[in-house]
């Protein structure tokens, strides 16, 4: 989530083992003791109104509304049907949001040095397939034009800016993510090794001839002979190829835990190889190019917002489904008002996770069990300055080898005014086990000082006196932060019939569904979904 990219080289030549810092009891005291000082505030998901589902006592219904077409959940796939029906020129839907802004995974704060993500933080370059997102980023002037040869030109202040990245390792912060010393020819052999194997990867097609890694799925080949991979973890995989030096299970944990939640132990190794191999690079040299913005992907969730412009109802969370051969309906608690509305649809584009679905459609909740989702937290720190610091930069992403979180990053990168004191950072972390519900659960019952507690031992490690520079710390939790595809997730029959529609009346379109929590993946399902019902009903 902090990321979401597919690093080629830099990311991926990933970690050496190296000094792991020991903070004693009696610095962790004494760093209790100096944060006191810190303004704090604890915020998340609307997880109090959603819990409401499981012992459901909304008002009785006071109001019926008909519309021809009614959106569940404003996350990037709602928005996006929002913007098919918009681009069509169809009005005749309403898009119902439990929380107070729309936007997902993908939302967006501010505070009064700078804006900054609350999840999502950026773009990869879409692949050349991705033909309506290349359309969408056009109309958003992210793509100013095309060049002759038919690569896009984009809007340079919108690409990264140096320095991207710098990694802190054996006391040092160096330029970009791979130790540029310090491996010997095993380690550097075994991660060439990995390199070439995720290469023959990425240019894999199946019988139909689609690649069989690509993005999103829904164009990815369903006729090709890898699926046993889905049934072992990443860890085994590597194991079964031979690989026995840390550095590649470092970096490959890594990368898992940074797009999945879940690190080698518990993701797929379909899913951890398609992390690798599913970006096919066809436009831009620089080939770690990305699309960000201080906001991170809440620029994105603005863009698409103003196509469902008077469209949306925020505060709204949907308790009840239910359906017959003519109408879907759908019964509504606005949190606001404290009113519940009969909303009466002709088609429902449910574009809410599974682990709420399992509550409005009763008949889903066996399967809808089947989905994992890894916790998450991102704290917003502000701080007066950086405590000083050996070699790189500060940079965009800023990664702590051995770190307990995924690092940080410098939401102010991407202004002209970068280096202005105070500093914006945003540090990430996610809780990756075997039982994700107790990490949940984890997330949930720490107390705010406990979480600081957590940040600044994490963070002290390449900043040493950190705690004293910091003025102020937000810590969002995400309980359900993003879909893991655990073992035998990619290829159950769970995530297969999850999609289907249900008598052509209610359809789904949630990136869970792909077993990927990316911006592709939601865009898809939520654009070719609107766009299915535009084809067969108006």
């Amino acid at each position: 989530m902090k990321s979401g990219a597919r690093y080629k080289w830099n990311r991926r030549h990933f970690l050496k083992a190296s000094l792991l810092l020991g903070l004693g009891t009696t610095f962790l005291q004494a760093c209790k003791r100096k944060a006191n000082h810190i303004l704090l505030k604890l915020t998340g998901t609307n997880h109090i109104l959603g819990h409401r589902l499981w012992l459901p006592d909304f008002p009785p219904v006071s109001e019926k509304i008909e519309i021809p077409v009614l959106i569940l959940g404003g996350g990037i796939a709602g928005l996006s049907a929002a913007y098919q029906f918009h681009e069509k020129g169809f009005q005749d839907f309403l898009l119902l949001e439990m929380e107070d802004e729309v936007g997902g995974n993908s939302k967006s704060g501010s505070n009064s040095y700078s804006k900054h993500p609350l999840g999502a933080h950026y773009l990869p370059i879409p692949n050349a397939s991705n033909k309506e997102i290349y359309q969408f980023l056009e109309k958003s002037k992210i793509v100013k034009g095309w060049t002759a040869s038919g690569e896009p030109i984009f809007d340079e202040e919108q690409l990264s800016f140096d320095p991207m990245h710098r990694l802190f390792i054996d006391n040092y912060w160096q330029n970009g993510i791979v130790p540029e010393y310090g491996l010997d020819e095993e380690e550097l052999a075994e991660i060439e090794r990995f390199h070439g194997l995720m290469k023959d990867f990425t240019e894999m097609k199946g019988r139909d001839g689609k690649y069989v890694f690509d993005i999103p799925t829904l164009f990815a080949s369903n006729d090709h002979d890898l699926e046993d991979l889905d049934s072992i973890s990443m860890e085994k995989w590597l194991l079964d190829q031979g690989f026995k030096t840390k550095p590649v299970f470092s970096y490959v944990n890594y990368c898992c835990r940074d797009d999945f939640g879940t690190g080698v132990k518990h993701t797929s190794a379909f899913a951890g190889i398609h992390y690798f191999s599913s970006r096919k690079h066809d436009y831009l040299e620089n080939e770690e190019a990305v699309l960000t913005w201080q906001e991170g992907n809440g620029r994105l969730v603005s863009l698409l917002k103003k196509y469902a412009e008077g469209k949306i109802r925020n505060n709204c969370l949907a308790y009840k489904i239910e359906w017959d051969e003519n109408k879907v309906q759908v019964q509504v608690y606005d949190s606001k008002t404290n009113k519940s509305t009969l909303y009466i649809a002709n088609q429902l584009i449910n574009c809410c996770p599974q682990f709420v679905n399992k509550y409005l459609i009763t008949s889903r909740k066996t399967l809808s069990d089947k989905f994992a989702y890894a916790p998450w937290l991102i704290a917003t720190i502000t701080l007066k300055s950086f405590p000083a610091a050996s070699g790189a930069p500060l940079s965009w992403d800023n990664v702590i080898h051995d770190g307990k979180g995924l690092g940080y990053i410098f939401d102010q990168h991407q202004s002209l005014a970068q280096y202005k004191a105070p500093y914006v950072i945003s540090y990430y972390h996610s809780l990756d086990a075997q039982d994700l519900r107790k990490e949940r659960k984890k997330l949930l019952d720490f107390s705010e000082e406990q979480w600081r507690d957590f940040i600044i031992e994490d963070l002290s490690k390449a900043h040493n006196g950190i705690e004293e520079e910091i003025l102020d710390m937000r810590i969002h939790r995400l309980g359900h932060g993003m879909i893991s595809p655990v073992p035998g997730f990619m290829i159950s029959e769970a995530r297969k019939e999850m999609a289907k529609p249900i008598a052509d009346r209610i359809y789904f379109a949630h990136s869970d569904l792909s077993g990927l929590s990316l911006f592709e993946e939601a865009f898809y399902r939520g654009y070719l979904t609107a766009k299915e019902i535009l084809t067969k009903y108006y």
